[in-house]
């Protein structure tokens, strides 16, 4: 076991730090205040090979899993508004990768992402008014035409919603599976069908557009059915006999996400604990400086050990991910519940720290502390993490009981056995609860 980065991967957190300095920090101010587009930003990415297929091949050849976790924290170091302007879109990729045929993958993602010639924006569209986190609760629906599939719906809080040249729309095919009977499509911006609606005006993160889109209409080629018309049928005739698994595809796509949106909200926080740091080492009070008294030690501490403890977490979820090893005890959500909640709480404790001057807007503390809000609701709010959690941890908890009980029964070892028995007994009511 190696916590050490590569040689390459510490190459990497370099160059994305000085782009997410040099290029991402001069503007993040500007667009965070008109809550603009940074198109600008989002072309110098693509020239700097920190977008695009490109950079996508990247990661795919990174055999730790890495560097799109470190991406994920540089990038957002700069400004979480632009950095999930610039790579909202692998969202919408991994939503094709995740349901997609090879045929659909191979035509569609790079239509996503795009190259420096011809830069590209991707959206995946699942959150709707009354269902929030509830995937199963989709009212977006999918209706035959022929050959076409017809949608109609409304999706709200989607990134990139409205200006995107690809979007993929979860929609519900048999409103009497729930979950089950859900499919993907891919629905072009030039769609006359495809509308925006009220663009939100956010509390943070409001470089990048958030925004409802409408759907009245909407007709989309068979082509358009991610994973295409056998595949579908093949799940919704298991939905139907009961044998059909209990996630969606939208979950699976979240799944492959929550590592790198939890290295996200760390970006945040780490930006934060430095700033803090260059700031309370220029102050003196009552003649003694700032950074060598007690009570701002013990603070500072505790950041940074919570910073480096989420950040293991993220390390740890991503390199499973990578490398095919099942998260079976929640390791993907933890990493993105902990980063979420360390980054609202050291931006807030920080704020406390410097003092009345944190709630300025010429404060970097202010917009740090109202970006981190967001990575502890989207993409499964902080109480939807707990309880995955919970239940993954009590799922897993009850295989190891059962495995312990097979082995001892399978050895004849009664002293074995009885010791599994009453250590089951003992931590029943903690794993029901």
């Amino acid at each position: 076991m190696d916590f050490r980065l590569s040689d390459e991967t510490r190459e990497w957190q370099e160059y994305c730090r000085r782009f997410a300095r040099d290029v991402i920090r001069p503007v993040a101010a500007e667009h965070d205040r008109d809550e603009s587009v940074p198109y600008g930003v989002m072309a110098e990415a693509y020239e700097w090979d920190l977008a695009g297929l490109t950079w996508i091949q990247g990661m795919q050849n990174d055999p730790d899993g890495l560097r799109g976790v470190v991406y994920a924290e540089e990038m957002h170091w700069g400004c979480a508004g632009i950095a999930l302007a610039i790579s909202a879109s692998t969202l919408c990729a991994a939503g094709i990768a995740s349901s997609g045929t090879p045929e659909q993958i191979g035509h569609w993602i790079p239509e996503v992402v795009g190259t420096k010639g011809n830069p590209r924006i991707g959206a995946y569209a699942v959150t709707e008014p009354q269902a929030g986190s509830d995937v199963k609760s989709l009212r977006t629906t999918a209706k035959r035409d022929g050959d076409d599939w017809i949608l109609n719906g409304t999706k709200t809080f989607i990134s990139n919603g409205g200006i995107a040249d690809v979007t993929v729309v979860v929609a519900t095919v048999d409103p009497n599976l729930a979950h089950r009977g859900q499919a993907s499509f891919i629905v072009t911006g030039d769609n006359p069908g495809l509308k925006l609606g009220h663009k939100e005006s956010k509390l943070g993160i409001r470089a990048s557009q958030t925004a409802e889109i409408v759907l009245e209409d909407c007709r989309v080629p068979g082509s358009a059915l991610l994973g295409g018309d056998e595949k579908l049928e093949r799940k919704l005739e298991r939905a139907r006999s009961g044998k059909s698994s209990r996630s969606s595809g939208a979950l699976a796509t979240f799944e492959i996400t929550r590592p790198t949106v939890g290295a996200s909200a760390l970006g945040i926080a780490q930006a934060a604990y430095e700033w803090t740091l260059e700031y309370l080492s220029e102050r003196v009070e009552e003649g003694v400086p700032l950074l060598q008294q007690q009570r701002v030690q013990q603070l500072l501490a505790d950041v940074a050990t919570e910073i480096d403890a989420a950040r293991m977490l993220v390390w740890r979820a991503a390199w499973m991910g990578r490398n095919g090893v099942p998260m079976t005890a929640g390791q993907g959500s933890m990493s993105k519940l902990k980063g979420g909640d360390v980054a609202m709480w050291a931006t807030t404790a920080l704020m406390d720290l410097v003092g009345p001057a944190a709630q300025s807007t010429s404060c970097p503390l202010e917009k740090w502390f109202r970006d981190a809000k967001i990575y502890q609701i989207f993409e499964g709010t902080a109480q939807i993490q707990r309880l995955v959690v919970a239940r993954m941890q009590a799922a897993e908890y009850a295989e190891r009981l059962q495995f312990a009980s097979a082995v001892a029964s399978a050895n004849g070892n009664g002293a074995v056995a009885k010791s599994t028995s009453a250590e089951q007994s003992q931590q029943a009511e903690p794993a029901a609860v």
